[in-house]
């Protein structure tokens, strides 16, 4: 199955779509690695800097790259933690996932989807859900770690964890940052599939003590087929009073995704 252009940059940019904040603060890198740190105490790290924040707002600008085409395109994105994610272009076209429901729709051309995450599980051959899509926003593990089954080593300037036992069909590779130990990067494989999901969060931020992504590169591959999304991140209000507007209109055509 090929991934298909719009519902992936649609999924991606949601789920990548972070902030920035004017009163925002880039984090200096200033963490040292040990290289006799634990899996155990990564994993504790990583788990007190998990966000806590109750809604979010920003404008977000995105440029996607697939083959020699290219687009940009600025969307105001909302947030309720554990709940929805909402995003809109001018109220023309707007998305929205929650929890069971993963949905959008296109004015211009009268279109419209609305599933759940079992086209995007499919596609990526093991099972998503709204915590994955929502960890994945936040620069956290997609793939929760535990002590048991993961080992803990350095690569570069961060801290990596993998599964023991890595699956022939399905690899995870979780690189954490020393200083705060959110996410550096996060790396999904499928060898005999030739695919590839690969997000590097370029630089963090301590956004009214919370600290977010700033900088975000998303690749994803399959066969010879790529798909890149740039973001740049501003003007982020949070735990303000929020509302997610999503109605589809009437006569809309559903898409097929299969």
């Amino acid at each position: 199955m090929k991934f298909k252009s719009q519902i992936i940059t649609l999924i991606l940019t949601l789920s990548i779509g972070l902030v920035s904040c004017k009163s925002a603060k880039t984090i200096t890198e200033n963490g040292e690695l040990n290289p006799n740190l634990s899996t155990k105490q990564i994993i504790k790290n990583s788990s007190k800097n998990t966000s806590k924040f109750n809604t979010l707002s920003a404008k977000v600008k995105i440029v996607s790259t697939s083959g020699d085409k290219s687009q940009s395109v600025s969307v105001s994105l909302r947030m309720e933690k554990d709940k929805t994610i909402w995003m809109s272009k001018f109220g023309i076209v707007k998305a929205l996932i929650t929890p069971n429901r993963v949905a959008f729709y296109n004015k211009l051309d009268g279109t419209y989807f609305d599933g759940d995450f079992s086209y995007l599980s499919n596609l990526l051959g093991t099972e998503l859900d709204f915590n994955k899509v929502q960890a994945l926003l936040l620069g956290e593990p997609v793939f929760k770690p535990n002590a048991k089954d993961y080992e803990a080593s350095v690569f570069g300037k961060s801290y990596m964890l993998q599964p023991k036992n890595q699956q022939d069909l399905f690899e995870v590779f979780l690189l954490f940052n020393p200083t705060h130990f959110k996410m550096n990067a996060q790396e999904i494989a499928q060898s005999k599939e030739k695919r590839l999901l690969k997000i590097d969060y370029l630089a963090y931020q301590d956004v009214d003590k919370e600290i977010l992504p700033e900088r975000i590169k998303i690749i994803a591959l399959e066969n010879d087929n790529q798909l890149k999304i740039d973001l740049e991140l501003k003007g982020v209000e949070l735990n303000e009073t929020l509302r997610f507007p999503f109605k589809i209109p009437s006569g809309y055509e559903k898409v097929n995704l299969k």
